[in-house]
């Protein structure tokens, strides 16, 4: 795309969606000139008015969604051109449903890769990349002690904190097992289980965390986790929130019960929350 293309749409904040003429705003429009684009051979796109128009329409269409991903609505609208040159988008039954399906993946992409601080086709194409979580800080973590004692590090005591730290990974470990169980991935369960940990190490409270990884769609949609499984997990894994549960195994959740000594065995044995978790499963919700 051309830099005087963008350099028209300087002034766009007075040009609303409504405002374009060439009719490519209906699907068959978008097609016809697509098609005449293409069919004009090379060099189609440079100094043709209407290509000029759609890509100022398309910068306008996709700023809110731009905006929401922290994004350069003109680095949207370069995303949408890639796509648009595709002949699978100008033979769809909607093309502006494929340039907005691919922008909207574009957009996660972008924003996951700033996050983990790799490339944008790192993060498309590396297979379960979300497990891990964004690049921070040191100086940036909550005191993860606070959600219970075993995270604690007691400088002036080596083996004791090498005995709590083995106690974490052994309840994490113990928590894959138990979706293992009930028939989940156990791979999907490790990558689940593993990012949940970390976030937790940056928030105050396992409620606060609930709440936070709730409301969370990346994670979820990059493992290709519907978000019911996702907010089930979260409530099985951490706790139920509500106050009703609390002092209750729902309340507790599956770590806090392993790490406060409840045998590995005791969980598996608990009809409940196997039924809980098998209700969970990623096979029985459709992605969202």
């Amino acid at each position: 795309m051309d830099d005087h293309i963008k350099h028209a749409a300087s002034d766009d904040a007075a040009v609303s969606a409504d405002s374009t003429c060439g009719g490519f705003e209906s699907p068959e429009g978008l097609r016809t000139l697509l098609i005449r684009l293409h069919e004009s051979g090379p060099g189609s796109w440079h100094g043709d008015r209407d290509a000029t128009e759609l890509m100022r329409y398309t910068a306008i269409k996709y700023r809110r969604l731009a905006r929401k991903h922290s994004l350069d609505e003109w680095e949207v609208a370069s995303a949408a051109f890639e796509v648009m040159l595709a002949p699978s988008t100008r033979n769809a039954q909607n093309p502006w449903a494929v340039v907005t399906r691919a922008v909207q993946i574009t957009c996660i992409a972008e924003n996951r890769a700033a996050g983990l601080l790799v490339s944008t086709s790192k993060v498309r194409h590396t297979a379960r990349i979300a497990g891990f979580h964004d690049a921070i800080r040191f100086a940036e973590r909550e005191r993860l002690a606070d959600y219970h004692p075993a995270f604690a590090v007691n400088r002036e005591d080596e083996p004791e904190t090498s005995e709590s730290y083995s106690r974490v990974i052994a309840a994490l470990l113990a928590t894959v097992e138990v979706f293992a169980v009930a028939g989940w991935d156990a791979p999907l369960a490790a990558d689940c289980v593993e990012h949940v940990a970390y976030r937790l190490a940056d928030l105050s409270s396992r409620p606060r965390a609930v709440e936070v990884l709730r409301r969370d769609r990346t994670t979820p949609a990059l493992l290709g986790l519907a978000q019911r499984s996702w907010s089930a997990l979260l409530r099985i894994v951490l706790g139920h929130p509500d106050p009703k549960h609390t002092r209750t195994p729902t309340g507790d959740g599956v770590l806090l019960r392993l790490l406060n000594g409840e045998p590995l065995e005791a969980l598996r044995g608990d009809d409940a929350l196997m039924k809980v978790i098998r209700a969970a499963h990623p096979d029985r919700h459709t992605a969202q």
